[in-house]
């Protein structure tokens, strides 16, 4: 063969998602020089294909990354390329496209080993210490697709969140996962980017819609409610459908963990059948109590600490946040006006009686007192329903968290006899109680964690039923002991007055007649106060509250009091009192500065006297 040709001869360029198949013996193509040996020279056709100019066939002087013309002498039967330099003056230059055929994600388990195109929104990208990871989502699931470059340097740079791509590559099996190895990767623009997105927009937005499932129990309030558990249902599907992380907030007693671990068997059940990565249900989804009935400051700045440092570090997107039993609340908003700098979505179930001033700050708001309910429906209640539209494959499993809610929140409600006979065979009344009992207190010693697995097993979640019943003795067991013990410190130092509307009115100083920093805290023992009183005093309207330097902590049977409207009185009554608070009509609690103590608490004392008495049967 000729080293030089003088005529006007044809050189091909290889496409990124060219491979072997595309290459003739013969034929003249572009490439760049990668390395090279005491043998020869390694050149590049394109970023998946390379072969071999033997040093006998190297006509000029090159060094790393020269543009280079060279003819294919060679294709071995091991896919080795021999080739060998050719200099032309002049040429013409004919693309070669490996034509992929565009997939749909759900098609990938399909198309393993072979070279694949799919169009669809960058949802996260993660840079390793090897290659990036940039999740992908379409119309029909999640795919990660892996590009490298060189180790730890981000493949792609002007690929970001959100944008719309085209991405070429071959289906490979990674620890048992698709992944797509990329050889080609485009964002898309203009009319092409704006078509992929309305396609992916449209068929989300009909995959996300929940089945229409009939409640668990018949019930007119939570009927009422439907729509809007649907809406909160859907939202929650269209985050893990588009790999947006999850933040699920709850108050950290029993009716707020069953809320909470009901939706989170749903999202996390749903992360797994939608794809991603093998811990997607964990670093998609968290799961956080609350110490207060309400979203403070600081859980908005702890939730905004890990969104901020993932946005950074792993490319996630900014959180979803679910709030449940808690979010209705004037309290709610300091953090919500924090939320709001970051456009963080927000979505509450809760059965606390709302404030007008909150809807604004949410997406969507499941709340009895809209349909004309009290706090008697539980946000257990509430939770497990939505957590069932989420993903109606879970219910075997939650069923029966209502009527631990109910029984541990203490519903008058009749849907806490509905839902305690829906499940009496496996899980009695008593039994239920004893899980509330458990969860309340080792959620005591877990404090600011979810203790995901330890609650799952006091729930039986996971069907392991002699381990559920051995920790349900034993925490019950425990629980019991620590509140007889602080029953007998303070009880004897209970204060009973009878007030104008014949209420009997009992106080108690938790700071200094009651055990500090143990099982029950300050609101649990009042509670446990109110009920011995109520036992003893049968058919009369009873408050009780339990009182520190700074709070104080209500309980009422027959007392109609509306304790977040008496917060807002005194708040404007007394300046200097520092006061805020709120809670449910008749259980509640109230902050204030610590000088103003007995004049706060002789106010609160003066409206309850002045609330009307319910008679009790």
């Amino acid at each position: 063969m000729k080293d030089t040709l003088d005529d006007d001869v044809l050189v091909y360029r290889l496409g990124t998602g060219c491979d072997l198949a595309d290459i003739e013996e013969g034929n003249v193509y572009q490439g760049k020089v990668q390395g090279f040996a005491t043998f020869g020279m390694f050149v590049q056709l394109n970023d998946r294909i390379k072969g071999l100019v033997h040093k006998s066939n190297v006509k000029a002087e090159h060094k790393e990354r020269d543009s280079i013309l060279v003819r294919v002498r060679q294709i071995r039967p091991n896919g080795n390329i021999d080739l060998e330099e050719i200099l032309i003056q002049v040429y013409q230059v004919q693309n070669i496209e490996r034509k992929s055929t565009t997939v749909r994600i759900a098609d990938l388990s399909t198309k393993v080993g072979k070279t694949v195109a799919i169009e669809g929104e960058i949802a996260q990208v993660k840079q390793t210490s090897g290659p990036t990871i940039f999740t992908i989502v379409d119309e029909t699931g999640t795919q990660n697709a892996a590009a490298f470059v060189e180790a730890g340097v981000r493949a792609y740079p002007e690929v970001e969140l959100e944008h719309i791509v085209k991405v070429i590559g071959e289906v490979m099996m990674r620890n048992n996962q698709l992944q797509i190895e990329v050889d080609a990767m485009t964002a898309l623009t203009g009319d092409d980017a704006v078509a992929v997105k309305d396609r992916i927009e449209k068929a989300l937005d009909l995959r996300s819609e929940p089945e229409d499932i009939p409640l668990l129990v018949k019930s007119e309030v939570m009927e009422k409610l439907r729509p809007e558990m649907k809406k909160v249902a859907k939202i929650i599907r269209k985050a893990v459908f588009t790999s947006q992380p999850i933040i699920l907030r709850h108050h950290a007693d029993a009716d707020g963990i069953c809320s909470a671990v009901a939706i989170e068997q749903a999202v996390v059940s749903l992360i797994r059948e939608s794809g991603g990565d093998f811990d997607a249900d964990y670093f998609l989804f968290k799961r956080a109590p609350s110490k207060a009935p309400f979203y403070e400051i600081e859980d908005i700045t702890r939730d905004l600490d890990f969104a901020l440092k993932d946005h950074v570090r792993f490319g996630q997107k900014m959180p979803l946040v679910l709030l449940t039993d808690n979010g209705s609340t004037e309290e709610d908003e300091p953090a919500y006006k924090i939320a709001s700098v970051y456009d963080i979505d927000f979505i509450v179930v809760d059965h606390h009686h709302p404030d007008a001033t909150i809807d604004k700050y949410l997406k969507a708001h499941v709340n009895p007192y809209h349909v004309g309910g009290d706090f008697g429906i539980t946000a257990g209640m509430l939770g497990t329903e939505v957590a069932r539209l989420i993903n109606p494959r879970v219910e075997p499993v939650i069923r029966h968290l209502p009527a631990v809610a109910g029984v541990g929140d203490r519903s008058e409600a009749p849907e806490r006899a509905l839902f305690l006979e829906l499940v009496r065979d496996q899980y009695p009344e008593e039994a239920c109680k004893d899980i509330a009992l458990a969860l309340d207190y080792e959620q005591f010693w877990l404090r600011f964690n979810d203790g995901r697995e330890i609650v799952k097993d006091i729930l039986n979640i996971n069907g392991r039923t002699e381990r559920h019943k051995k920790l349900i003795a034993l925490l019950v067991d425990g629980a019991n002991t620590m509140i007889e013990d602080q029953m007998s410190a303070s009880m004897p130092h209970v204060v009973s007055r009878v007030l104008a509307n014949d209420a009997h009115l009992f106080l108690l100083d938790v700071e200094i007649h009651a055990h500090k920093f143990t099982f029950p805290p300050p609101g649990k023992t009042s509670g446990e106060v109110h009920d011995r009183l109520c036992r003893e005093h049968a058919g009369k309207p009873v408050v009780t509250i339990g009182f520190g330097p700074d709070f104080a902590v209500l309980r009422s049977r027959g007392v109609l009091m509306n304790i977040p409207r008496m917060v807002r009185e005194l708040r404007v009554e007394l300046p200097g009192g520092g006061i805020s608070g709120g809670g449910h009509l008749v259980v509640g609690s109230i902050k204030f500065v610590e000088g103003m103590r007995e004049v706060v608490l002789e106010a609160l004392i003066k409206k309850i006297a002045d609330a009307q008495v319910q008679q009790l049967a």
